[in-house]
Formats: structure tokens, C-alpha cells, sequence
């Protein structure tokens, strides 16, 4: 089996059909005429297919919007290349579009419904995904871990829901939570520019979170949607509880989608959970019902309410101890949870194995013999994943100011050791 088909989900996920009239947009036509507007103030004059592909709408829907607009004498035709309209705005347009975009300046493509959003997120959850042991070994085959652990993670990615990892500072939490997004790296979902309440935009891709798909989509899918691998956002001690709302912008006027809602359909990590400046209790207050029913209540500047699909695999990562944290409620919502602790010697040398080839330097077994004699006996510290990479990367910055090749030896592990461990301290965190 190759690796694009690994990932299983139950049914095949299809693209939002293109909608071949403004009525079946789903959006109410005096917006989408308003947004034509703008789009040609901001950028035009444009022929009738640079309008289309701006707003994302098909040709003969936008054909249809400007029969109004021209009626209403807001943009004129001023010529035609290839059977195509030229069209560019008038004065009376130039008004009309100052006048919107002081209440309103998105002027990107056409949103989606709530009501198409909803159904979308839905037929793409994260519980409909299959993970069997090959996706997991794919997905993990770059850390060192015991099939014991394999195994948990596994069932955990399978419930769609959340899982708790934790354990002491430096065992590889972060980059357990980051791999486990890597199980679902083949499959596909469809993620829209942006999503229109009661005239208001939420805007929903994120370039810097979406990866988009680069394969040829099917022409008549709906082009406000795009095409990309299921999303993963991460979150650490910069969470607030701003970020978990609508974020309107003073400026443009319209909404950005919360850390959770940009992760529908994929991996929400919570890193450091514990440490935010959003108090844990708060974050458990927040997300009860979203984690029980799978559903999440956002609210517009006006007090409204609206109901957005709570479709995600959240991670919650911490080094303090969970019990302390959260009560036992929340904890029963979070089905699973795996305690990364400190590594074995055996796992200690695979790990320091990894990480010198990958930094190209001859791996020496008896020297990692004697750091893990100095590191569990002298220093009185666990064993913990994050210290192979650690003393690499301080062999490696050491010789590179000596300018000279970096060697795993004896003289340059006691430089590295001597840099890297605080003298009489230790970690006092969940041990």
C-alpha cells in the first residue's frame, strides 16, 4: 500500500459542486453584488473571467450580478477581447464602493453559507478517518518510542476526539503532538476562503495554516472552497481567550476564525497546557460542551450567536501533573491519556544513533555509555529524549567557533555537558 492511500475515511469526501446560479450561491445577491463592487474598486477594471476568478464565482453567476450593477449604472462594459466583457467601474460605482468598504472592506472571494460550512465540516470529520499500525509507524517513524506507546496513540487518533500527553520536561511531548498530525498528512479536505453570517465574513483559509493541495480539482467543483491536507494549528503559552472567539478587526471590519475553527477537520495542539495565560479552568469552562457534543458557540460583535461544528482532534501536552490542572470531569471528556516518561538506555542510544547521522558525525557508543553513567548517577537526572539532540547541537555550535569538525568524544561531550546542565539544579517539574 503506498502512502497517499494509507489514510482511510469511510466514504470518499467530494468536492462542494459549483453553484450555477446566484440562487444556488447561497448567499444572499445584494451581497455578492456588493462584493463585486468592491472587487472591482480595489483591483479592476477586470474583464468578466478576472472578475470570476477573483471572487471565485462561476462565469455565468457573475455574468448574472452585474446585469444589476450595470442597470444601477455602479460599472460599465468598456470593451470586449475575445467575446469576453471589459468591464471597470463608474463614478456613482466609486461612491457605492467607499461607502461599503467603511463598514465592510473584505473584498476577496465570495463566501460560503454557515449552513454550507456546517454540512461540509461535518462530512469531513476527523472521526470519520481510519488509522491502522502502518499510518502510525509512518507518522512516528522519525522518534524513538515502544510499541506499548504506538499502540495508545493509535486507538487515541481513532476515537477523532483528544488525547492528554504528559510527563516530565524534555521526553518529547511536542514533538509526540506534532507527529500525530502526520498520521492524517495524506488525507484531504476542503477548506473555504470564508464563511458569510447574517452579512458579516468570517475569514477561514489561512495560507500559514491550510497547506493546499497541488493537484488539478475538478472543474465543477466550487472554486470558494480549496483543496488541502487536513490542517494542524499549535498553540502554546501565547493562548488566550481572545483567540478561542471571532477576532474582528477594527479596520477591515470583518472576522478571522479562531485557533479552533481553522483546525476543523484536523490537529488542534494545545502545547504546555498548563501555561498559558489562559487559566486551565477557563479552557475547561470554554470547551465542555465543545469536546462532549462536537459542536462550538461563537459570538458576532452584536451579541448574536452562532453555532460552528467542533470537527477536530485537539492534543493537550503538559509537564505539570493533569490532576492538578483540571478536575475529574474534564479529564473523563479526554479519553485518553499517555505519560511520556524519561527513556530507557536502550532508547537513549537509538535516539543519539538518529541524531548523529543525521548530523553526519560517527556515532560512539562506549562515550553515550559514559554520558548516560554521568547523566543518571552524577547529575542525578533522568534520561530524558530531548538530551541527545541537545549535546549534539552544543558539540556542533562548539567546533563550529573552533572551526574545526565536529566529534563526538570525550573532551567535546564535557564541554557540552558542562554548557548545557545548570550545576546543583534539577528539574522539579512532574517526575
Amino acid at each position: 500500500m503506498n502512502h497517499a492511500s494509507a489514510v482511510k475515511t469511510k466514504s470518499e469526501i467530494m468536492p462542494p459542486p459549483s453553484p450555477e446560479s446566484v440562487a444556488e450561491v447561497g448567499v444572499r445577491q445584494a451581497f455578492l453584488e456588493d462584493l463585486a463592487l468592491k472587487v472591482l474598486y480595489v483591483g479592476g477594471p477586470f474583464s468578466l473571467r478576472e472578475l470570476a476568478s477573483q471572487t471565485r464565482l462561476p462565469f455565468g453567476v457573475v455574468k448574472e450580478l452585474l446585469h444589476r450593477l450595470r442597470t444601477e449604472h455602479l460599472c460599465e462594459v468598456t470593451g470586449i477581447t475575445g467575446n469576453i466583457p471589459e468591464v471597470a467601474i463608474t463614478s456613482p460605482g466609486r461612491s457605492r464602493a467607499l461607502e461599503l468598504l467603511a463598514s465592510n472592506q473584505y473584498a476577496g472571494p465570495a463566501p460560503v453559507s454557515l449552513t454550507s460550512y456546517v454540512q461540509q465540516v461535518r462530512q469531513q470529520s476527523v472521526r470519520n478517518v481510519e488509522i491502522h499500525p502502518p499510518d502510525v509507524s509512518r507518522a512516528f517513524a522519525h522518534l524513538v518510542l515502544d510499541p506499548k506507546t504506538l499502540t495508545k496513540l493509535g486507538t487515541a487518533l481513532n476515537s477523532g476526539t483528544s488525547i492528554f500527553l504528559y510527563g516530565p520536561t524534555g521526553t518529547g511531548k511536542s514533538s509526540i503532538a506534532t507527529a500525530l498530525s502526520q498520521a492524517f498528512a495524506f488525507d484531504r479536505v476542503w477548506i473555504p476562503y470564508a464563511v458569510e453570517v447574517d452579512g458579516q465574513v468570517i475569514s477561514v483559509f489561512d495560507p500559514h495554516v491550510h497547506r493546499q493541495v497541488n493537484s488539478s480539482v475538478s472543474h465543477n467543483s466550487d472554486a470558494r472552497w480549496v483543496l488541502c491536507y487536513r490542517p494542524t494549528v499549535l498553540v502554546g503559552g501565547e493562548l488566550t481567550t481572545e483567540m478561542l472567539e471571532l477576532q474582528l478587526n477594527p479596520i477591515t471590519k470583518f472576522y478571522t476564525a479562531p485557533a479552533q475553527m481553522k483546525a476543523n477537520n484536523g490537529v488542534l495542539i494545545i502545547d504546555d497546557f498548563g501555561r498559558q495565560r489562559l487559566r486551565p479552568e477557563e479552557l475547561l469552562n470554554r470547551w465542555v460542551v465543545p469536546l462532549d457534543r462536537g459542536i462550538d458557540f461563537l459570538s458576532l460583535a452584536g451579541g448574536k450567536k452562532i453555532e460552528i461544528p467542533f470537527e477536530l482532534f485537539v492534543v493537550f501536552a503538559t509537564n505539570l501533573d493533569p490532576a492538578t490542572l483540571v478536575d475529574a470531569a474534564f479529564l473523563r471528556r479526554i479519553q485518553t491519556k499517555i505519560k511520556v516518561d524519561a527513556v530507557s538506555p536502550q532508547h537513549f542510544h537509538e535516539i543519539f544513533r538518529a541524531v548523529c547521522s543525521e548530523a553526519r558525525l560517527q556515532y560512539e557508543p562506549g562515550i553515550v555509555d559514559e554520558l548516560i553513567e554521568r547523566i543518571q548517577n552524577e547529575l542525578k537526572e533522568p534520561l530524558r529524549a530531548c538530551y541527545p539532540r541537545d549535546m549534539v547541537n552544543q558539540i556542533r555550535w562548539s567546533a563550529h567557533y573552533l572551526q574545526r569538525e565536529p566529534r563526538l568524544d570525550r573532551e567535546a561531550v564535557q564541554t557540552a555537558v558542562e554548557a548545557y546542565f545548570a550545576a546543583g539544579t534539577g528539574d522539579t517539574d512532574l517526575e
